[in-house]
């Protein structure tokens, strides 16, 4: 830069040579354009949608795990049941909520859709043990009130299918289908069969 009128100089250019605008024009891209993106914006995080039907669910007792942002992000998007219906259990000594994969038995059951970011899912999976408690699997689910946003222009109406993924299993007691089955859980219901909570386990 010359002192007396702030003008820049090339490199190794006489003292009287001014950089041509075209040249200052390039430099600031290249330097826009060598940035790193440090920050992912929102459209290219990756979500999934999963079914929660057990203590996961608004009003349970693990509802709270959904909305800790240090086990990643989730978004509720409707209420909903499943097409087919399927057995869902209270079993063990700790009264968990097992849905048995045994399509045809059981109750059409209801349950919230929610979409979740990778870190949560990566959570739940661990939360639900992840293949050899429950295992993540897709199921048809019928929509009953569309309130988050949608990925299309038009919000899924009551009525219309879509699919999530539901934390189900097929390893069980040969007792559980036999006990009684529930279409909607709630762990303060009048079975008297409240959750157990982690923290209150031995």
């Amino acid at each position: 830069m010359c002192g007396s009128c702030r003008r820049l100089l090339l490199p190794g250019s006489a003292a009287g040579s001014v950089v041509p605008p075209l040249f200052l024009i390039l430099m600031k891209l290249r330097a826009i354009l060598c940035i790193p993106r440090l920050v992912c914006p929102p459209s290219c995080i990756h979500m999934t949608r999963v079914f929660v039907y057990g203590t996961l669910k608004k009003g349970q007792p693990n509802y709270y795990r959904m909305f800790d942002s240090a086990n990643g992000k989730a978004e509720f998007l409707a209420s909903a049941c499943t097409t087919q219906k399927y057995p869902l259990v209270i079993a063990s000594k700790h009264n968990i909520p097992f849905l048995l994969n045994i399509p045809g038995q059981g109750h059409r059951v209801q349950g919230e859709i929610y979409k979740v970011d990778d870190q949560m899912l990566k959570f739940l999976d661990a939360f639900e043990g992840v293949p050899t408690m429950y295992q993540r699997t897709l199921v048809k689910l019928e929509v009953k009130e569309w309130v988050g946003e949608a990925e299309a222009e038009e919000r899924p109406s009551a009525g219309s299918i879509t699919e999530a993924f539901v934390y189900s299993t097929t390893v069980y007691q040969p007792n559980w289908p036999s006990l009684p089955n529930y279409e909607s859980y709630d762990s303060y219901g009048d079975h008297g069969l409240e959750y157990v909570t982690r923290e209150a386990r031995d």
